[in-house]
Formats: C-alpha cells, sequence, structure tokens
C-alpha cells in the first residue's frame, strides 16, 4: 500500500520506517500534490500547533487532507496527529479537522518529565507516552480500541484511527492493525518485543522510564517549550 506520512515536522522518519518495514511505500506529505496516489495518510506525533501553523502554510493543503481522510481512505493520527483529528482540543483550545468525534486535553497524561513506556490494560500492547494527549470523551459511533488504566488511549472513527501514544517507537503493532502488511516473521518479530516491553515493565515494577532524548527529537523545528 503506498502510505502518506505528514511530513511537516515531528516523528515523520519514524512512521515511514516502520511503514517500509511491514511492506509498505512510504510517501512524506508536504503538498496537495503528495498525496493523490495515496492510499491511507498516518498524521505523526510532535507539535501540533506547529504541524497546523505549516499545514496552514501551505496553499490548499489543509483541505487536501480533510478531502483524502472524508474520502474514506484509511488515515491513523497519532499524539499530536489525535489533537488535529479529534472533534474537540482542550488546554488551551485550537483548531483540528474533527475526524473523529472525541474531546482531547493536550498534554493530559503529563509533561516531558512524565514521558513513559509501558503496556496497555490488554497485556500484550506496548504504550510510548510522551507529553500525550488525554482522551477525555469518546462520542457516538467511536469505539475504544485500547485503554490504560481505564481509558481510552486507542480510538476509531470508521476509517480513521487515533492513537494517544507513539505506536512508531513500539514496533508498529497498531500500524500493522491499521493498515496491514507485514510478513509472518515481521509480525511475529513484533509480538515479540511487545512481549519484551511487558517482561521489563513488569521485573522493574514500574509503568516505565523517562524518554527525555526522543521528546528533544520529536520538538523538530518547532524548538524547546512548545505543547504537543
Amino acid at each position: 500500500m503506498r502510505v502518506g506520512v505528514l511530513a511537516l515536522q515531528g516523528a515523520f522518519a519514524a512512521h515511514a520506517g516502520v511503514l517500509r518495514t511491514l511492506g509498505h511505500e512510504a510517501v512524506e506529505v508536504r503538498a496537495c500534490a503528495d498525496l493523490r496516489a495515496c492510499e491511507a495518510l498516518v498524521l505523526p506525533g510532535g507539535e501540533s500547533t506547529a504541524q497546523l501553523r505549516l499545514i496552514e502554510r501551505e496553499p490548499g493543503l489543509a483541505d487536501a487532507l480533510d478531502a483524502f481522510v472524508r474520502s474514506g481512505a484509511p488515515a491513523l493520527a497519532t499524539c499530536a496527529g489525535l489533537i488535529l483529528a479529534a472533534r474537540e482540543v482542550r488546554d488551551p483550545e485550537q483548531r483540528s479537522f474533527g475526524w473523529i468525534d472525541v474531546s482531547v486535553r493536550r498534554n493530559g497524561w503529563g509533561r516531558q518529565v512524565h514521558s513513559r513506556e509501558t503496556i496497555a490494560d490488554d497485556g500484550i500492547t506496548p504504550v510510548v507516552l510522551i507529553r500525550a494527549p488525554r482522551i477525555t470523551r469518546v462520542g457516538e459511533g467511536v469505539s475504544v480500541e485500547a485503554t490504560l488504566e481505564g481509558e481510552p488511549i486507542a480510538v476509531r472513527a470508521a476509517n480513521v484511527w487515533g492513537a494517544t501514544f507513539h505506536p512508531e517507537l513500539a514496533g508498529g503493532a497498531l500500524h500493522a492493525r491499521v493498515l496491514g502488511g507485514g510478513s509472518t516473521r515481521v509480525l511475529r518479530a513484533v509480538r515479540a518485543a511487545a512481549d519484551d516491553r511487558r517482561g521489563a515493565a513488569e521485573a522493574a515494577g514500574t509503568e516505565g522510564r523517562q524518554l527525555e532524548a526522543t521528546d528533544h527529537e520529536l520538538r523538530g523545528v518547532a524548538g524547546g517549550g512548545a505543547r504537543a
């Protein structure tokens, strides 16, 4: 599958790497023309305010993204991408596309010092939280696909999936679930990585570790101090 990755800022390179591992063709999307041959779309984590500003700076890109997702093409929006995809954004409020009928609170799972790796409530799904938004309301027609501490961290509204965490840093299991792809060997490796993460978290008796270096990388062109 030819999958577009919004590549204006943030963790787009990591997503592209996961997609290629699963056998997809990753296309970096920076302008309307980049979407034309794409069959699916990924909105990465990073800085949602910076991403929104850069989208609006490129003529026609916001409308092209909106039309692409509303056409029914598969889409995966992670962390800052979920903020852009949500119906309502709080703390502070900002514009969004509204593809998923959820309300999100920016940095709701904590600031940089609260970044961590853990395992979802299913005991399988690896979760990397970096200044992650919190889903505070789930509307009708939206299914909860994963939870952490009883709260939704992955949701789906028809063709659009949203995650508060960074699946591109956790083996790509969510990418495979949403977009398919990957040989038996690759998918087995993804599952093994999840098992290793779960075992490490249980052995340590904690829910993860600080991820400051990754957080610094995800800031990208936005610079320090900005919010997801």
